[in-house]
């Protein structure tokens, strides 16, 4: 968790450095498809997640502060992200790309793909563990049969 909330913290604090090389509007059109494509929540819960990670270590400080703390970075950081994705993205989808992407999570499958993924990502993950120990066994087995 500490890993993952100083990635976070490294990529923000090179957002300004990035947002010098991109496009004017592919930020904005950048956001607009993480938040259709559900992006946008899965983020939100890792800024909620480290607020309570620094929560905890920080346990005299007050709850209403925490709150406050929550709420700006819900949205200043997302921000900050957005700008350092973008150039990432553009170096692969042109912002008509993502406006062709964005059409299609406004289509009903669309919406029920990015209401479903996290649920889709979750069991793929559980899926990946069974298939990678699999993957392990019979790699010991052949291993075995080899002599090693």
């Amino acid at each position: 968790m500490k890993k993952s909330i100083l990635i976070l913290f490294v990529l923000i604090a090179s957002a300004s450095t990035h947002a010098q090389t991109q496009s004017k509007t592919y930020p904005g059109t950048l956001k607009k498809y993480m938040e259709v494509s559900g992006s946008m929540t899965a983020f939100k819960s890792v800024v909620t997640t480290m607020m309570g990670s620094f929560k905890s270590m920080y346990s005299s400080v007050p709850d209403e502060v925490w709150a406050e703390f929550t709420k700006e970075f819900s949205t200043t950081s997302i921000d900050d992200l957005v700008l350092i994705l973008a150039p990432v993205y553009e170096q692969q989808l042109t912002e008509s790309d993502l406006n062709d992407v964005i059409k299609f999570y406004s289509t009903p499958a669309g919406k029920k793909l990015a209401e479903k993924t996290p649920a889709i990502m979750e069991g793929s993950m559980t899926a990946g563990q069974t298939w990678g120990m699999k993957v392990a066994e019979k790699l010991q087995t052949k291993m075995k049969e080899k002599g090693y």
